[in-house]
């Protein structure tokens, strides 16, 4: 499969304009340096948006409410902004949270959770759980149904949302409804075939991801705790469905697959997807990228799917 042309096209926009690599920058240029905003596209009005602050461990952290037109209460979906848990924030986001409240017609919760270097593992990890615990307990507050929540989120927020779901199973705490992981970061380890076919010049690099894990884990035994790695879980059962979203000039596409794969063989319900001509990011790039809006349609579907087959316990 080809590289799509829409996508080649942003490729040479990006290295016409040059700039250093990712890799090479501080997190604090990093942050300052990144702005992929135009390709998302005009944000869409939803019903209503809220801006909230939530407790977590150590401290509080900033959500994004957003809530769809009608009567409610909704079903929720908790998403975590990608960007290697180094850069990205709610605005980074913010079309994508938009786009998902109207075509799922759900409340959707973006979480700013704490980012590393200066906050490392697992403590990202920790807001996002907190995060989709509070959305639990706080739904009537929110307009939304405590029994039907989903948690997603793209890169390093798929990785999130996997962990969340593997945390909430093995805590007991609350159910989760559906996971959506999209391009998901699923292991520390680069030796994957994509990781050797697209390691340069498709957006994420192998050396961005050396970047950013680096940054993240406290040691090299970190990458191995399966909430980190979720691919290195031992048991995946009695997780809930999810939706496994890749593409094909992706570095990280091998690691996702593998762990819909694993997701599968456990009797967890997974609807898998490659994206054959697309990049890392187009998830978030619907505003320049025809597979990017029919990713979101797809998502949407995926997420009513879950939300309609959830049944409240009795």
């Amino acid at each position: 499969m080809a590289l799509d042309p829409q996508a080649k096209f942003i490729l040479d926009q990006l290295e016409a304009a040059g700039g250093p690599e990712m890799h090479t920058l501080t997190p604090e240029e990093a942050r300052a340096s990144i702005d992929l905003s135009p390709l998302a596209g005009t944000p869409e009005q939803v019903g209503k948006v809220e801006n909230r602050t939530i407790p977590v461990e150590g401290g509080e952290i900033a959500v994004r409410i957003y809530t769809p037109e009608g009567e409610g209460p909704f079903p929720a979906l908790v998403y975590y902004h990608g960007g290697g848990w180094v850069i990205g924030d709610l605005d980074t986001v913010d079309v994508p949270c938009r786009l998902l409240t109207n075509q799922a017609n759900c409340v959707v919760v973006s979480v700013d959770y704490r980012m590393a270097p200066e906050h490392k593992f697992p403590v990202p990890l920790n807001d996002s759980y907190a995060a989709a615990k509070w959305v639990v307990e706080n739904a009537a507050s929110i307009n939304a149904d405590k029994d039907r929540v989903a948690v997603g989120g793209d890169s390093a927020g798929g990785n999130l949302a996997a962990a969340v779901s593997l945390m909430a199973r093995d805590r007991g705490e609350f159910s989760i409804a559906f996971q959506m992981l999209i391009y998901p970061v699923t292991n520390h380890s680069f030796a994957t075939p994509s990781y050797l076919e697209n390691g340069e010049g498709y957006f994420l690099t192998k050396d961005s991801m050396v970047w950013f894990w680096n940054h993240y884990l406290k040691n090299e035994e970190d990458g191995k705790n399966p909430y980190a790695s979720p691919l290195q879980a031992e048991d995946l059962s009695g997780l809930p469905p999810a939706l496994v979203l890749t593409a094909g000039f992706d570095p990280l596409r091998d690691e996702g697959e593998a762990y819909a794969e694993r997701l599968k063989e456990a009797g967890v319900e997974v609807e898998v997807t490659r994206y054959e001509g697309m990049i890392h990011g187009f998830f978030w790039m619907p505003g320049a990228l025809d597979e990017g809006r029919k990713s979101f349609g797809q998502a949407a579907e995926a997420l009513k799917r879950a939300f309609d087959n959830t049944v409240a316990p009795a």
